[in-house]
């Protein structure tokens, strides 16, 4: 039965994965796979606000199908897959807007080994989950994939899981770039396109960075530290953190921020630390852009990021990693040992 324990070189990353101080970028059958008229698009959206597109009754008007046959992985993505060396499954699992056939839409990939059926489901299709249904890759790999014509960015979503044992399942996307604000849990179809202008910073980034100088590093809860002017129910956004914490570092002559968890995480009290989406900065915060936004205007005041990652606190919530496929797939067996 296959495992997986998730490992440090599967970590968050907003502009690529970079070492510890920076930022955060059905029946089972063979398929052939065509991969060849498809051209990846970067779809410009909104930074601040993310919007489902209402339910539609004629979703797929083109000559496609509802869910075509379509993979992103060559055979040494699977081949690094298996070994438990691929360091950017970011960029394959997950959710994807692209162009098929002239057509955009969405391909999704899911890791479920021990999965009978998996559906997407979400507002495009009236969160039916019989109408859908992913594709089970030859390969013995695991993977569920397939293109969904019309379905863009701002969809919300979540795969439907029949496991081994006839459960069934609801599950948030373990890859995906953003998720709906808690209490809500559904994942959302996004992108982290982003024009840094960071380019001289990280250029010199190794002499922040040096063992040879010294350091001195603030660490911070994001939700606590301050609440909106508006009121003080509310958070502060990452673009007005921007405004009031970057000059407060600075003055008070430190050389780096330390973050504690921004890892999209459904109980606040948690302090970030049971974690649900490694892959997606908190919405409760803004959009991924705008802690790109954040980041590059620390950068600017010549202040690091350093941002954690924790994998230890493993939370059973139902529509996260626990059990994901019916089995212990990102945990251990036993609770008590991992």
């Amino acid at each position: 039965m296959a495992k997986k324990v998730v490992s440090s070189s599967d970590k968050t990353s907003i502009k690529d994965v970079e070492p510890l101080i920076e930022k955060v970028s059905v029946a089972k059958k063979t398929v052939s796979v065509n991969t060849k008229s498809v051209k990846q698009t970067e779809v410009q959206a909104s930074q601040d606000v993310v919007q489902s597109s209402p339910v539609s009754t004629e979703l797929n008007t083109s000559h496609l199908n509802p869910v075509e046959v379509y993979s992103r992985f060559s055979d040494f993505d699977i081949n690094l897959f298996k070994a438990g060396k691929h360091h950017k499954l970011y960029e394959l699992f997950g959710s994807h807007t692209l162009d098929y056939k002239g057509v955009t839409g969405t391909y999704f990939a899911v890791w479920a080994p021990n999965a009978q059926v998996v559906h997407v489901i979400g507002n495009f299709n009236g969160w039916n989950k019989n109408s859908h249904q992913l594709f089970v890759r030859w390969d013995g790999s695991g993977i569920w994939e397939g293109f969904i014509p019309h379905v863009g960015h701002g969809e919300t979503y979540k795969y439907a899981i029949k496991s081994f044992y006839g459960e069934e399942l609801e599950k948030g996307d373990p890859f995906a770039l953003r998720w709906e604000e808690p209490p809500r849990t559904a994942s959302i179809v996004t992108h982290t396109y982003h024009n840094w202008q960071d380019e001289q910073w990280m250029k010199k980034r190794i002499q922040h960075n040096a063992l040879t100088k010294p350091y001195s590093v603030y660490e911070v809860h994001f939700g606590s530290w301050a609440r909106s002017p508006e009121s003080s129910d509310q958070f502060m956004s990452y673009r007005q953190m921007a405004d009031v914490m970057v000059p407060y570092v600075k003055d008070m002559g430190f050389t780096h921020v330390e973050f504690m968890p921004l890892a999209e995480h459904p109980y606040y009290p948690s302090w970030g630390y049971q974690i649900t989406g490694y892959f997606a900065a908190s919405t409760r915060y803004g959009s991924p852009q705008d802690l790109m936004y954040l980041i590059e205007k620390f950068h600017a005041e010549d202040i690091g990021v350093i941002l954690d990652w924790v994998p230890s606190h493993f939370p059973g919530d139902a529509h996260g990693l626990f059990r994901f496929d019916g089995t212990s797939l990102y945990e251990h067996e036993d609770p008590q040992k991992g």
